[in-house]
């Protein structure tokens, strides 16, 4: 491959960036991001080779967008209309209906191939970029029939060559499962910092008393909510199921408490201990 852009040069576009000039070291990676100090800031880290535009987009081989899941969509269509004849478009959006949907009569359609990879971390920025992010984790794919075989070939080949666990998924069964197993758990990491702040106005109360198990908890309450906000809105369907099953289990632990049954307790934590069997087998995967 002789170029890749890159929309969106933070956590992921840029852990992207470092695992593609790895595999192809003669390639050129350009970089577009409307924050102007993030393309400073990757040019100066090395991410990225230049900062570019729209126009570099006909002259890539693969284009990787890795912004907000309402930027994409409102950038897509412009995205596939300067994709070139050669040209494979990579979106990296925790959601997937809304987006096949977009570009569904699209007359590039065939162009683009709708992905999410199970990984990342809290922090976000160039700096925050990672070698060897992708290694290991799972690469989602949906709708990959829609894709043009020798583009949907080309980018496989490169998420292969990062190590990546592929998988193919429908796009709405993708955003129903992930609302479970990402979006609730966000928003849970979210909330528990929340109740924590609001009930213990001196803050150093929570430092010093926060042990690890805390800190692991509300480790993904430091993401960043430019990024999550939308996500919520674009699969608030399927969000909503997962808070609805998640209130119910919650008051009903409650309930258990209430009325002193302890041996209940013990078996519904019990119960949910089967947990570390199911995830033994699952590589670690941060987003």
């Amino acid at each position: 491959m002789k170029q890749l852009s890159i929309i969106g040069v933070g956590l992921i576009g840029g852990s992207f960036a470092k695992d593609f000039r790895e595999l192809f070291p003669k390639a050129s990676i350009v970089g577009l991001d409307k924050n102007e100090s993030h393309l400073t800031e990757a040019l100066s880290l090395g991410v990225i080779d230049k900062a570019g535009d729209m126009k570099d987009l006909s002259d890539s081989d693969l284009v990787f967008v890795a912004i907000p899941v309402d930027a994409t969509l409102s950038l897509i269509s412009e995205i596939l209309d300067m994709a070139g004849e050669h040209t494979v478009v990579v979106d990296a959006g925790s959601t997937k209906a809304s987006l096949c949907e977009a570009v569904a009569k699209h007359d590039k359609r065939r162009h683009y191939l709708a992905a999410h990879p199970i990984a990342g971390t809290e922090f976000s920025g160039p700096s925050a970029a990672i070698a060897g992010l992708f290694k290991g984790k799972t690469q989602i794919i949906c709708e990959v029939e829609q894709t043009a075989f020798q583009l949907q070939e080309k980018a496989l080949n490169v998420f292969n060559a990062m190590g990546m666990r592929i998988r193919y998924m429908n796009a709405k069964a993708h955003d129903k499962h992930i609302a479970y197993v990402s979006h609730l758990s966000h928003i849970s990491s979210f909330m528990l910092g929340k109740t924590v702040m609001d009930k213990e106005k001196n803050e150093r109360d929570i430092f010093d008393m926060a042990g690890s198990g805390f800190e692991s908890t509300v480790r993904l309450a430091k993401s960043s909510p430019a990024m999550w906000a939308p996500i919520f809105k674009d699969n608030k369907e399927a969000v909503l199921e997962s808070l609805n099953e998640y209130i119910y289990n919650l008051n009903a632990f409650k309930t258990l408490m209430e009325q002193d049954d302890f041996s209940g307790v013990f078996e519904e934590m019990q119960q949910t201990n089967r947990i570390k069997e199911i995830l033994n087998g699952i590589p670690h995967n941060n987003k």
